[in-house]
């Protein structure tokens, strides 16, 4: 009877525990996926903040840089928020597996310690009937065939019943263990992600710190800013001329010449257009980095009824020689030089456009065929920044850049 009701209780156990275990992979492949998620996103977060640092640290001698200063120091509070959002879901989702784990401990104590009771007694009775004759009176004893036979059954496996008792409280002694060290870790872990949020933390307060004095400065002198202003204004004209005079003799298939553009006037290919078009949102990025001025109108962070230059583009803070790539197949279609954005690369996508501003070295030469990812050249340093500036025209409309991009 005794080793009925252990069997049946080692069934019943593992049972629970099969389906307990079950609930838990299922909840952790989903969890695993989003953990391998923030992972990226937080990598991405820190080697922006990283390209960021490096701005700014170029740009500490100039004294005219300080709303410059500003957007990269406010942009770099951002990623640091976002960082300690991350590091908070981290933390949180490992406290949840500890507590999982934990709960696997004392589920797996409780059944070895239930299998470990029955096998103590499963042994004392086998010690009890140790002796042959015992046996024998045991099974001659019973109330009719049928019951000898399961009595001599009984004793026959005895032996092995035990065996195998052992064998599976020894792989539940080693599950234990398993989960022991496994809880050890993610504690360890969590521990570390929380020191690590700690210094972010810190790191904030220091931001917000440089941003504060950054806004001091600004606004001792409005005027400088003004001029500072309208000198920017100048630039962004002169380049948006440039873009449209392009723009529109592509369109309209001018025959003009030009030792910068393209020898031929080539027919629009609508059917590139359209899949340019088809390919909005997953167009990847031309270079790797944090935007740091986005698309439309903007106003001046101190002075808030100053308005910026309208931007038809985004900004990108990227790595010093940095390699700009071609979003999408196409022609290049002019290659020029615009005060305060050095050397543009414009590529013509059927009835599509892709300006790549702020270049140092080209690569290619109008009327060259790109191809996606290819190189066109690299990122300039201008007065200490080394920042992309790209702007996306359907025909004469510009468009913001962000939504053709891919999500990041």
């Amino acid at each position: 009877m005794m080793e009925k009701v252990f069997s049946i209780m080692t069934s019943l156990g593992r049972m629970v525990v099969m389906i307990f275990i079950a609930a838990i992979l299922s909840s952790n492949v989903l969890s695993a996926q989003n953990t391998k998620t923030q992972e990226t996103k937080k990598a991405r977060l820190q080697k922006e903040i990283a390209v960021l640092d490096q701005q700014l640290k170029e740009n500490s001698s100039k004294s005219n840089k300080a709303l410059s200063n500003l957007t990269l120091v406010r942009k770099k509070i951002s990623n640091r928020k976002e960082l300690i959002e991350e590091s908070d879901k981290d933390i949180s989702y490992l406290s949840y597996q500890i507590d999982s784990t934990q709960k696997e401990i004392d589920f797996t104590q409780a059944q070895l310690d239930t299998m470990s009771f029955y096998y103590t007694k499963l042994i004392r009775n086998a010690y009890k009937n140790r002796d042959a004759k015992v046996w024998y009176m045991y099974i001659l004893a019973s109330d009719n065939l049928g019951q000898a036979f399961r009595r001599f059954g009984y004793l026959r496996d005895l032996s092995s019943q035990m065996n195998v008792q052992a064998t599976k409280i020894k792989e539940v002694k080693a599950e234990l263990e398993d989960q022991q060290a496994n809880l050890s870790q993610l504690k360890s872990k969590a521990e570390s992600m929380r020191q690590a949020r700690v210094a972010e933390l810190d790191q904030l307060q220091s931001d917000e710190t440089a941003s504060e004095k950054l806004i001091s400065q600004l606004k001792k002198d409005k005027s400088k800013i003004q001029s500072d202003i309208n000198s920017k204004q100048r630039q962004v004209e002169a380049l948006n001329r440039e873009i449209e005079k392009i723009i529109r003799e592509a369109m309209q298939g001018s025959s003009k010449k030009s030792s910068t553009s393209s020898k031929t006037t080539q027919p629009i290919d609508y059917k590139l257009g359209g899949e340019f078009k088809a390919n909005k949102g997953k167009l990847p990025w031309p270079v790797d980095g944090p935007v740091v001025d986005h698309y439309g109108q903007h106003y001046h962070p101190v002075y808030k009824n100053v308005k910026l230059p309208f931007n038809n583009g985004v900004t990108i803070a990227t790595a010093k020689g940095a390699q700009v790539k071609a979003i999408y197949d196409g022609v290049v279609k002019n290659i020029m030089v615009v005060a305060g954005y050095n050397q543009c690369i414009l590529v013509q996508h059927g009835d599509y456009f892709s300006f790549y501003c702020k270049i140092g070295g080209v690569a290619v030469k109008p009327g060259d065929k790109v191809k996606t990812g290819q190189v066109l050249g690299t990122v300039d340093t201008i007065n200490g920044e080394t920042q992309l500036h790209l702007q996306i025209w359907s025909g004469n409309t510009p468009q913001n850049p962000e939504p053709w991009l891919r999500p990041r």
